[in-house]
């Protein structure tokens, strides 16, 4: 059977994909990924703060030796605890680009532009076949009104829209006013694909301590039925590919999503916790 598909402009063998994980932090690890099957591999994000920092010592325009800054930047971890700086990252595209024959897609992690447009020349020219913008931001000051929030995610797409000639994915979280409008505006903007929908760190309280406790916890198909009804309202109403991350599981999972209108599937919490493996079982499911 034909399990070929079409994402972002580019052919892959069939619709299951690595996500951005921490098992794109090794060579090894990404080349285990591609013989288990995976259609295409999705690198770690690198973060706008590591491009700002490395390029001019700020983090959101905020001078980190700044004492009036000092409490706003103490959240941000230290440079030593990302995986890599830039430099390193772009070098990583380059050495999976030649370790690899499926396509590789580079990440970045912010909401702003500050420095984006010039470093994404450069993934693109690392030779990344395609960059996905990880936008992951709590709306969270009173201040910002649902349109300036949807006027800079869209800015930020027209920016580098103008900057690469790679295709764009932006992967999105569903806390929107009204998200079909947000996706259609950011097709119209010139985004290849969307990603739905991005899964936020939520941090709990630790009564003994005082204090937040940060918690990962890996997706589960009880998180799919709000990806499927935004796929399925937005298959035929925007332009660009559509993908799903988060609450695929199984092959079913695979299947009703592909149903709904998803061009491809990310799988993150199935791989961690199943091993690279899983690709191919989803792929022999389907």
């Amino acid at each position: 059977m034909k399990l070929e598909t079409r994402y972002l402009g580019l052919t892959l063998a069939h619709p299951f994909m690595a996500g951005a994980s921490p098992l794109a932090h090794h060579l090894d690890t990404i080349k285990r990924l591609e013989d288990a099957g995976s259609s295409a591999i999705v690198l770690h994000s690198l973060f706008e703060e590591q491009i700002t920092m490395a390029e001019s010592a700020r983090i959101h325009q905020m001078d980190v030796f700044g004492t009036e800054f000092a409490a706003k930047v103490a959240d941000f971890p230290k440079p030593e605890r990302y995986p890599m700086t830039p430099a390193e990252y772009l070098e990583h595209i380059r050495r999976v680009k030649e370790a690899v024959h499926v396509p590789v897609i580079a990440s970045l992690n912010g909401m702003t532009s500050e420095s984006w447009a010039r470093f994404a020349i450069s993934i693109e020219q690392a030779g990344a076949d395609a960059l996905e913008l990880n936008i992951y931001e709590m709306a969270t000051d009173p201040a910002d009104s649902a349109l300036v929030i949807e006027t800079r995610i869209r800015s930020l797409v027209s920016t580098l829209k103008q900057a690469i000639r790679i295709p764009i994915a932006v992967k999105l979280g569903p806390f929107f006013t009204a998200f079909g409008h947000v996706a259609r505006q950011l097709d119209a903007a010139g985004a290849d694909g969307l990603l739905i929908f991005n899964r936020f760190y939520q941090p709990d309280i630790d009564v003994q301590t005082l204090t937040t406790a940060p918690r990962v916890e890996l997706s589960t198909n009880a998180e799919l039925l709000l990806r499927l009804r935004w796929l399925s309202a937005l298959r035929g109403r925007v332009r660009c590919s559509l993908a799903v991350t988060g609450g695929v599981a199984t092959p079913i999972d695979g299947v009703k999503a592909i149903l709904a209108g998803a061009d491809a599937v990310q799988m993150v919490s199935a791989i961690l916790g199943h091993g690279p493996d899983q690709s191919r079982g989803m792929r022999e499911g389907l």
